[in-house]
């Protein structure tokens, strides 16, 4: 391996990705070229190669903010009329410069993880309600086969909870109440606080029933502005 074949190949791979040199990792899937082919060989770091090879480091390639993913990909989504698949993903990278690498969106979990990131992107923020019907119908059939195929034999419990962020409650079901405050909280501008949560083997039955008890009081989807005894109302039950 010696360094003109890898400036060549950084300079191929740039111009094939619309004039914008590849990340280190994404360049190795492309071209199995490794780091060690390189690195304490020819340059210390990646952003060297790159700038020998007559390019400008893309600083699109460091950390996206949580938001700006779930931006781009709504947008994405209202593009195509629905949820994209990763190839739908990888091409738009390749043909926008601005769009981030379809890697990126891992950090929101497996597919069903990141369609309930969108929606719940959607129910705090002014999104076009076409969007979260897409999103909705994608969401059950990306749910794992285990999930969509639970047999009778053995219940399967969730929860639907209550959350708190600034002066309003949010009122949604997961399997676990505890990591959908984590996934929340990215997204969320003022601290989030899990109030309670009601172990249930009916969460859609059951959500559906408590939306229905606060719709007086519903903001956007699935925020509401709830008095201290109705916090205290929906804190009584631990089953239902």
């Amino acid at each position: 391996m010696n360094k003109d074949h890898i400036l060549s190949e950084i300079k191929r791979t740039a111009e094939e990705n619309g004039g914008i040199p590849l990340g280190r990792s994404r360049f190795k899937v492309e071209t199995g070229i490794n780091q060690w082919d390189w690195c304490g060989k020819f340059w210390s770091k990646w952003n060297d190669a790159v700038i020998e090879a007559g390019y400008i480091p893309n600083k699109m390639q460091t950390a996206y903010d949580a938001e700006y993913l779930i931006v781009k990909l709504i947008e994405l989504i209202q593009e195509l009329g629905s949820f994209p698949t990763t190839p739908e993903l990888r091409l738009k990278s390749r043909q926008d410069k601005s769009f981030p690498s379809h890697n990126t969106f891992s950090r929101f979990g497996k597919k069903h993880e990141l369609i309930q990131t969108v929606l719940d992107y959607c129910s705090i923020h002014d999104v076009n309600q076409k969007v979260s019907d897409i999103c909705k119908n994608a969401s059950i059939k990306s749910l794992p086969k285990e999930v969509q195929e639970s047999s009778d034999k053995e219940i399967e419990y969730e929860f639907v909870y209550l959350m708190k962020s600034g002066k309003f409650y949010k009122i949604g079901r997961s399997k676990s109440a505890e990591r959908r405050e984590i996934e929340l909280k990215i997204l969320l501008p003022e601290k989030l606080l899990l109030i309670h949560k009601i172990k249930t083997d009916d969460p859609v039955g059951i959500e559906k029933y408590w939306h229905n008890h606060f719709k007086d009081k519903r903001k956007e989807g699935e925020w509401f502005n709830l008095s201290a005894l109705e916090v205290k109302i929906f804190k009584r039950r631990k089953f239902m």
